[in-house]
């Protein structure tokens, strides 16, 4: 009973979004404020063989891998939780991450302070053109509301905002809710893809599949770009800037000072804007699930549970330096 119902939920989303994975089961539900609808609707996937045969970005957040089936042997698939983390290499990068994801690791307690970790190419600018400011995120491989991870080093590389958003929440959203709902169990992995001694990935590719039913609710395998629309990355350092050369030196506002070469007085007085609001205190409500952020006066907060409802007072600077990133719909 439970399944049928959760297909047709899920089918609607699909549709709506056109988000077309081929060869899985069922696939995707959305929390009501995940952001979903800042997604492109006319984004079709593209399929490829291997990662090695991955285009160049072009519009889409992702592309499948193997007709979108997930490599998992049938020795790793397994319901008894675990997660694991690879070492980081000579350079400070993190490798392949994986789990078997089921509602005993998911967290029960809110996300702490990740602050702290500066993972490599972490040069990090704010954008007007960047939905949330600034370009980087700390993206978990294996997401907070996955298994409770924090500050895990091995865990969080440097994510552009688009990537983390338009491309990786949107499947961590479905395998959550699947769990939730289910109580079923995802083998879940999540490898980022480094091109040489490059400090920041490529991209990173997902897997997953749902255990008990075979496949049958959840079963991807995507690249995700870590690009960012109108903004060119240097992956060898991480530095970054507009990608319009007039814009190169004004266009960028680092998080630790402001470059000033070349901005003109209105360009000045945009920045002073933006840095007053982001530093000003003010209230705002928090899904620690969706890892979001709202106004109070949200048409969204009605939909989060309270169990995973706070309320912050303070600025929205560090709520985004914390992780969390504001909601699509209100934009706080």
């Amino acid at each position: 009973m439970f399944k049928k119902e959760y297909r047709v939920r899920i089918t609607a989303a699909a549709l709506y979004l056109s988000l077309t994975l081929t060869a899985c089961g069922a696939y995707g539900g959305a929390q009501a404020d995940s952001g979903w609808e800042d997604a492109d609707s006319s984004v079709q996937a593209v399929s490829v063989d291997t990662v090695a045969e991955v285009p160049e970005y072009d519009g889409a957040p992702y592309v499948e891998i193997n007709d979108n089936q997930p490599e998992f042997t049938e020795e790793e698939l397994t319901t008894e939780p675990y997660e694991e983390y690879s070492d980081l290499d000579a350079l400070g990068r993190c490798g392949e991450a994986e789990a078997c994801i089921g509602e005993e690791l998911m967290p029960d307690e809110e996300r702490g302070d990740i602050s702290d970790v500066k993972p490599t190419g972490w040069e990090n600018k704010e954008y007007d053109i960047v939905d949330g400011g600034y370009i980087y995120n700390r993206c978990h491989l294996i997401g907070f509301q996955l298994t409770g991870e924090n500050a895990n080093e091995e865990n969080l590389i440097t994510g552009t905002r688009y990537m983390n958003t338009e491309g990786m929440l949107p499947f961590e959203n479905m395998v959550a809710e699947y769990v939730q709902e289910t109580e079923n169990h995802v083998m879940y992995r999540v490898t980022p893809v480094f091109d040489g001694d490059n400090l920041v990935a490529s991209g990173v590719q997902m897997e997953a599949e749902s255990v008990e039913d075979g496949g049958e609710g959840i079963c991807f395998n995507i690249y995700v770009y870590n690009v960012q629309p109108e903004i060119a990355i240097d992956y060898t350092t991480g530095a970054n800037w507009a990608s319009e050369e007039e814009n190169q030196d004004s266009a960028g506002t680092s998080d630790s000072e402001a470059s000033g070469t070349g901005s003109t007085d209105s360009d000045s007085a945009s920045a002073d804007i933006r840095e007053n609001s982001s530093s000003k205190e003010k209230t705002y409500i928090l899904n620690n699930n969706t890892k979001k952020f709202h106004d109070p006066e949200c048409s969204s907060v009605d939909n989060i549970k309270e169990k995973n409802k706070r309320e912050f007072t303070g600025t929205r600077e560090k709520l985004i330096e914390d992780g969390y990133e504001p909601c699509g719909k209100c934009r706080p």
